[in-house]
């Protein structure tokens, strides 16, 4: 397979071209099987390293947990010949972050900036400021590597952007300038980006500076808020229904958003509608039985609760084919929903390959 080509193919993809994306998926299938060890080593342990797929239900999934345990690397040759970059993700206290190894950083900025685009336009149409505490206190984020690249961007075309810890008053004085109430205005729309629990601390703070919703409405109305999830053991996981009503009860009138993405992949789904997240065309949701994680609920079972597998075609300079740990819907041929975590995953799971030293 030319990995050159396949990189064009896939951003090429559009929403909904199911037989294309099934004919790449199927390419990075064969192609991982060869040069990806752990994928192989996985294949061998559950019996299907002689699998020759047809479909993509077909096709095994590999349990996100090995990304704490293994190097999970796809040869690349020269596509992959510069330094990697390495991505963790930001577990927990007392837990085991993951590593994403990414040989070609460039698929992942062309993946999160084509994303991205389709959501929120061209750079010069929006500020962008991110409320990323946590993340930026450790080295090897994948959120904020994104966050930096698109506020270059954004500064490029000559908009407002910039990062945020616990300083609450500068970026609550800053959000004021660009709604254009204090002492200057912007005709770009303001994006704030921020993960859960730095967003309900800072709204918190909002609602104590300015105590009515009434004025807060006038103020933020025009503002979008991006949530990208997690408390990160800042507090009690809330459902998104939760996190939304408490942002919005703070930024009245702004629209809520929330971005779905991990350290082990290098593309996103977005949700602009507060229920289902539409991924890129380069990435695909299918659901498997949680009683059988090897078994894909069938498109007429897709109302069902399931755990969400990924293909992220992004990936092929690690595994195309991930198992989560999250649950969810489908609720049409691309969307889907993100219903929260699957009781004790992180006990859970494939874990063989510890056992293959």
């Amino acid at each position: 397979m030319d990995i050159r080509e396949y990189s064009q193919q896939i951003f090429k993809l559009e929403q909904g071209a199911y037989e294309q994306f099934k004919a790449l998926a199927l390419q990075a299938f064969y192609y991982q099987r060869e040069r990806c060890k752990t994928y192989r080593e996985y294949l061998e342990l559950i019996g299907k390293e002689q699998l020759q797929p047809t479909e993509l239900e077909q096709i095994p999934f590999l349990p996100i947990e090995l990304f704490k345990s293994r190097d999970v690397v796809t040869e690349l040759g020269e596509r992959g010949s510069a330094k990697p970059q390495i991505f963790t993700s930001s577990a927990t206290t007392g837990m085991i972050p993951s590593r994403h190894i990414v040989q070609d950083i460039t698929l992942y900025t062309e993946s999160f900036k084509r994303g991205w685009s389709r959501i929120y336009g061209a750079p010069y149409s929006y500020n962008l400021l991110a409320l990323l505490p946590s993340y930026l206190e450790r080295e090897g984020s994948s959120l904020v590597y994104m966050a930096e690249h698109l506020i270059a961007d954004v500064k490029g075309c000559g908009g407002e952007g910039g990062f945020y810890l616990y300083n609450h008053k500068e970026l609550l004085d800053k959000l004021l300038w660009l709604e254009g109430v204090c002492d200057g205005s912007s005709s770009r729309k303001t994006l704030l980006l921020g993960v859960s629990f730095a967003l309900l601390n800072f709204a918190e703070f909002v609602k104590e500076q300015i105590p009515q919703s009434e004025q807060r409405q006038k103020l933020f109305g025009k503002a979008v808020i991006i949530e990208t999830g997690g408390m990160k053991g800042r507090g009690r996981e809330l459902t998104r229904e939760e996190l939304h009503s408490a942002i919005s009860e703070a930024f009245t009138g702004a629209a809520i958003h929330s971005e779905y993405g991990m350290a082990e992949l290098l593309s996103q789904a977005y949700s602009t509608n507060g229920r289902s997240f539409e991924p890129s065309p380069w990435m695909r949701i299918l659901l498997r039985d949680l009683q059988d994680p090897f078994r894909i609920l069938p498109c007429a079972e897709s109302g069902s609760v399931g755990g969400i597998n990924i293909i992220d075609l992004a990936n092929i300079g690690s595994c195309c084919f991930i198992e989560t740990q999250d649950r969810g819907r489908i609720t049409d041929t691309t969307q889907f929903t993100v219903d929260g975590r699957i009781k004790n995953a992180e006990l859970r799971g494939c874990n063989m390959l510890l056992e293959c030293k």
